[in-house]
């Protein structure tokens, strides 16, 4: 006889009892992640009946569904910077804006705000940035061939336009004119320099020559080459100017001894000693105006 009334039905599972327990026999399909990768249409769609479900996870950024990069922090400050400088000048912008506008033009792309920060930081002023040798602004981090050459342009621009200024009236005439290009011209030099200013009979400026380069106290003056300088340019008159980069413009004992060896020797071939003037980055004396001439 057939043993089936002692066997049990199988199990399905259609047929068994719904539990809550799992006991490592069910299997469970997992719609949102077992879908096929080909069959991207389902896969991007949303599930039914799912509450809150958004069609792009918050993970994603938004530059991975537009392809575009996202605008920097700085987008637009560089043409609020400009308009600003157009509108109201020099004046309507701080020291390191004014830097980082001249940088702007050598640098197209970056953010350049910190760089001119850290300049000023560096050199201890905006002047100081721009009168400083090209070997110490290489030193300088994040600062290229193109912006040195940005910042020496202006250095140049500055001191053209103070030496226009100059010549367009006699010297005597346009006394802080004068002093504000020699300010421009050598106040911030870490050296000192012996310049020589030719003028001709009406006193107008017809020439600003170096004429010696010495150590950071130190200047070697010879009369005799002054003097045939000034002759060579048919000047009628001299005004010499140096600087005192320590930033104390009182004469020295030396700059007084060299100025009555020169006044000496012009005299003997008419030509005049206008005034000797020590800039110094604190301000400027005046021989003549302390009786020394």
């Amino acid at each position: 006889m057939s043993d089936t009334k002692n066997r049990k039905p199988a199990s399905s599972p259609a047929s068994s009892p719904s539990s809550e327990i799992d006991d490592g026999t069910r299997f469970f399909f997992d719609q949102a992640r077992d879908i096929p990768q080909s069959d991207t249409s389902r896969a991007s769609a949303p599930i039914a009946d799912t509450p809150n479900t958004q069609a792009v996870p918050p993970s994603v950024d938004e530059t991975s569904i537009s392809g575009k990069s996202p605008k920097p922090h700085y987008h637009g400050h560089r043409q609020r910077l400009r308009d600003r400088f157009i509108k109201g000048g020099a004046t309507a912008l701080a020291d390191y804006e004014l830097l980082e506008l001249m940088l702007c033009m050598a640098m197209p792309r970056g953010d350049v705000k910190p760089l001119a920060k850290s300049l000023i930081a560096q050199f201890g002023s905006f002047a100081n940035v721009l009168s400083a040798r090209p070997e110490d602004l290489h030193k300088a981090k994040g600062l290229g061939e193109a912006g040195i050459a940005a910042i020496k342009i202006a250095e140049a621009s500055a001191q053209h336009l103070s030496r226009e200024r100059a010549m367009e009236l006699p010297v005597i005439a346009s006394w802080e004119q004068l002093i504000d290009y020699c300010r421009v011209r050598i106040g911030h030099l870490k050296n000192e320099e012996l310049h020589l200013l030719f003028l001709d009979r009406k006193n107008r400026l017809i020439a600003d020559e170096c004429h010696q380069r010495g150590t950071v106290d130190h200047t070697p003056v010879y009369p005799r080459e002054v003097i045939k300088r000034a002759l060579e340019l048919h000047a009628s008159a001299i005004i010499l100017v140096h600087n005192h980069p320590s930033g104390d413009a009182t004469p020295s004992r030396g700059d007084i001894e060299m100025t009555r060896k020169i006044v000496d020797a012009a005299k003997a071939m008419e030509i005049a000693v206008h005034d000797h003037i020590i800039i110094s980055q604190a301000g400027y004396n005046s021989f003549k105006t302390l009786g020394l001439i």
